[in-house]
């Protein structure tokens, strides 16, 4: 986690509400205790991994996400983190996007 955030911190974009900081590390730490307490199965990388995803990527440029997911990949080149299917959820927000045409 302290050499993601460390090359995220050089690598992408300097915005003023980035923080690659404590706060941050202490987020993450908050979403893997309850990815955990959710699912005892997950192996550990996955669920460290998909808590630093899921408590940085919302911040994010467009521009920096490509960059923080190489990162990611170069840092753990072997796992694989599978995304999360909302199923109804989600197309019911992509249909709402769509009509209001964004």
């Amino acid at each position: 986690m302290v050499k993601l955030y460390g090359l995220s911190s050089e690598q992408l974009s300097k915005q003023d509400h980035y923080d690659f900081g404590m706060r941050a590390v202490k987020s993450v730490l908050v979403m893997a205790g309850k990815l955990r307490r959710k699912d005892d199965t997950v192996p550990e990388d996955i669920l460290l991994i998909r808590a630093m995803r899921d408590s940085n990527v919302p911040k994010f440029l467009e521009q920096d996400l490509p960059l923080f997911y190489g990162i990611i990949k170069d840092l753990f080149p072997s796992v694989v983190v599978p995304y999360i299917d909302y199923g109804k959820l989600q197309k019911a927000i992509e249909l709402e996007l769509r009509n209001k045409k964004l």
